[in-house]
C-alpha cells in the first residue's frame, strides 16, 4: 500500500465545520472528515488511513480519488441515477437520486445520513440548510471499494433559493477498480472531468484551489467575503 509523505490539508479561514466518519476497509479502517462552510455549497475531504504497522494489506495499492462533481465518477456514471434541475427555487447540479434498477444487486447503499444546520423560511416555506452523506459499495468488493457522497445544500437568501451540490470520494483496492472497468459503460475521459487521483491520501489542497466556475457569480462574492 503507497503512503505519500504528507496528510495536511491547508484548508484556508472559509471552512468552519467538519463531520468525521470512520469505515471498515481491508483489515484496517480510513478516517474520513469532511469540511464544509455554512455560507457555502462546497467540500473538502481528508483522508488518513489506520491499518496495523505489521498489516498485510500495506503491501496493496489502495486508490483514493476525490470527485468535485458526481459526473466525473466512472462508478457513479455507471451505477447511479442522478439528479439536475433548475427553477426560480432550486438550482440542483449532480444530486444522487437512487441507484439503478438493473444493479440493485451489485451495488449497496451502506450510509445514509443527514446533518441539519439550520432552518430557513423562504417563500413562505421551511427549509434546511444541511450536508447530506451517501456511502455506496460494489456488494461483492464491500471491503475493498467505499464511495461517499457528501451533498451540501445551501439555501441562499440573497439569491432566494436553493444551491444543491455534490461531490465524491473513492477508496478502492486494484481489483476492485478491474471490477468497476467490467461494469462501466464507454463514456468521454473522466480525466477531463475534473477527477484528481492520489494514492492513499488526499494531497494537500487550499481555498485557492477552489473553482467557483459552477456558482452563481453573487454567490461566490458572498462566500470569498465571508457574509
Amino acid at each position: 500500500m503507497e503512503r505519500s509523505g504528507d496528510n495536511s490539508l491547508e484548508l484556508g479561514n472559509s471552512f468552519d465545520r467538519s463531520y468525521n466518519l470512520r469505515i471498515r476497509f481491508l483489515d484496517g479502517s480510513y478516517n474520513i472528515s469532511i469540511f464544509f462552510d455554512r455560507k457555502s455549497p462546497l467540500v473538502l475531504f481528508k483522508v488518513i488511513p489506520d491499518f496495523f504497522k505489521h498489516s498485510k494489506c500495506l503491501d496493496r495499492t489502495t486508490n483514493i480519488s476525490m470527485y468535485k462533481t458526481l459526473e466525473g465518477s466512472k462508478f457513479c456514471d455507471t451505477f447511479l441515477e442522478l439528479n439536475n434541475y433548475k427553477n426560480i427555487n432550486l438550482d440542483i447540479k449532480g444530486q444522487y437520486h437512487k441507484i439503478k434498477p438493473q444493479y440493485l444487486d451489485t451495488v449497496n447503499l451502506v450510509i445514509n445520513e443527514t446533518i441539519s444546520l439550520k432552518k430557513i423560511i423562504l417563500r413562505d416555506r421551511s427549509i434546511f440548510d444541511s450536508l447530506k452523506l451517501f456511502g455506496v459499495t460494489i456488494t461483492i468488493y464491500a471491503n475493498e471499494f467505499f464511495f461517499l457522497i457528501a451533498e451540501r445544500q445551501k439555501v441562499s437568501k440573497s439569491l432566494n433559493k436553493k444551491i444543491v451540490r455534490s461531490s465524491g470520494l473513492q477508496i478502492a483496492t486494484t481489483t476492485a477498480l478491474e471490477v468497476l472497468n467490467e461494469f462501466s459503460i464507454p463514456t468521454t475521459n473522466y480525466f477531463d472531468k475534473g477527477v484528481e487521483e492520489v494514492k492513499n491520501s488526499f494531497s494537500n489542497s487550499g481555498l485557492k484551489d477552489i473553482n467557483f466556475t459552477e456558482l452563481d457569480k453573487q454567490e461566490e462574492e458572498e462566500f470569498k467575503s465571508g457574509r
